[in-house]
């Protein structure tokens, strides 16, 4: 047997026994397109799962999640209402680690809906908790969309969550800012790396100043597009000290996507 072959086996075996080698590291997030749309229309959210390359600062799925079974999806209406998706979501890959689920929403009403998404669990030593969530609007004219009913989206509660302080859709495009507040446990998480990560993007090793944010002493950072594209916004958060039965820390993720218009619709 070769020493190539001999690593090879190696590998394999120890995938087999304790799952992917970088299953540890895996993020989900939600798309739900498109970002406007009239009441009746279709939107269709996605659940991706990925983000795990160069540091958690990419855009490229890896693999999908294996089940459902401990996963909450939920649109949340302007009025408050939730809606579960988990019954309605498909599987759109061939093989089981392969694609993403997706599923159909119509909206009734106007105004802007949030898709959230959490889940916990143990997974490869380490506790971890993941939430992340998008945002669409309903509006009867696409051309000169309707008013938010709130000034701002509301905190969903997850342990860590970005909160958006600047509107999804309206007033959203190049030149436009993304601002957001990083909370842990409800209260601003100060001095934190929030990475805005455009689709294509490769971000630059380290701390890459062109798509990265550090958060200040209230938890708030700003990105400004300059082109239209998806932006996946993430912030993860280690406690190497908690610990417990079965894990030997815990970590905390978030994210939020983005899908910024090339022309900023209440601008024209």
């Amino acid at each position: 047997m070769t020493r190539s072959l001999k690593a090879i086996l190696h590998v394999a075996l120890f995938t087999a026994a304790f799952g992917p080698l970088s299953a540890v590291a895996h993020d989900t997030w939600l798309e739900a397109t498109p970002r406007l749309v009239r009441p009746g229309d279709v939107v269709h959210v996605g659940l991706f799962l990925g983000n795990h390359g160069n540091d958690h600062r990419d855009f490229k799925l890896a693999g999908k999640v294996g089940s459902l079974d401990e996963v909450q999806i939920e649109v949340i209406g302007p009025d408050g209402r939730k809606t579960d998706l988990v019954p309605e979501m498909v599987d759109l890959g061939y093989a089981p680690k392969e694609g993403f689920w997706s599923a159909r929403f119509v909206p009734a009403v106007e105004g802007l809906h949030c898709v959230g998404h959490f889940r916990q669990g143990i997974r490869h030593g380490a506790l971890g908790f993941k939430g992340g969530k998008t945002y669409f609007l309903a509006s009867e004219s696409l051309d000169r969309p309707a008013q938010p009913r709130a000034d701002l989206p509301a905190p969903l509660g997850h342990p860590l969550e970005l909160v958006l302080e600047s509107h999804p859709v309206l007033r959203a495009g190049p030149g436009e800012p993304i601002v957001v507040s990083l909370l842990f446990q409800g209260e601003p998480l100060a001095d934190r790396v929030v990475s805005f990560i455009p689709r294509g993007a490769t971000l630059a090793t380290g701390f890459d100043a062109a798509f990265e944010r550090r958060t200040d002493a209230e938890g708030r950072c700003r990105y400004v597009p300059t082109a239209g594209n998806v932006v996946l916004v993430v912030a993860r958060h280690e406690l190497p000290e908690a610990k417990g039965e079965g894990y030997d820390r815990t970590v905390y993720a978030t994210t939020l996507v983005i899908d910024v218009p090339e022309r900023c619709p209440c601008c024209e």
